[in-house]
């Protein structure tokens, strides 16, 4: 092998790393591929095939423009007493006897210079929420990422398709 060949093998040796490298950095910065587990693997399609609704945890999730993540409390409604023998079922009276709310992991965020209003998208723009948040029925276990990420201008198109206002001052207050 002579120098010239070794010189370019070495170059484009060193892009190769330095651009998968990069590219792992900022890939796993934009959406990390390693979200902390949720601290019960709360199964959406047995809740969903009992009769709750999203609201039914989520409070807000129609009327207001937070949704929450489910509280303790919320839980307790019906897990107060063994329901099932699953240790999952468990851990939300674990969590009631150490007198700690549940830690659930967020996944779907928006920016904070952004203003987002379920009712409105919801309530009144008759947004269903799998839309965002994906088939969640039929999920047995915690999704590991958000179902969508979102970017503007995913938000402009679908305001574009529902022939929605999308004025910047709608959204950035």
């Amino acid at each position: 092998m002579n120098g010239t060949t070794h010189s370019k093998t070495t170059i484009w040796l060193l892009s190769f790393v330095v651009f998968f490298g990069l590219g792992s950095i900022v890939l796993g910065t934009v959406w990390p591929e390693n979200i902390p587990a949720q601290p019960i693997r709360f199964n959406h399609a047995v809740h969903v095939s009992n009769g709750l609704t999203c609201e039914d945890c989520h409070a807000g999730a129609l009327t207001r423009e937070k949704a929450t993540l489910p509280q303790l409390d919320t839980c307790l409604t019906c897990h107060s007493e063994a329901v099932t023998t699953k240790p999952e079922e468990e851990k939300v009276r674990v969590f009631a006897r150490a007198g700690r709310e549940i830690q659930w992991v967020q996944l779907t965020r928006v920016p904070e210079h952004v203003y987002f209003s379920h009712r409105r998208h919801t309530a009144l723009g008759g947004l269903k929420c799998a839309e965002c948040h994906g088939p969640m029925e039929s999920y047995t276990e915690p999704p590991r990422r958000a179902f969508r990420r979102m970017k503007m201008n995913d938000c402009i198109e679908c305001h574009k398709q529902r022939k929605a206002s999308y004025d910047c001052n709608d959204c950035h207050r």
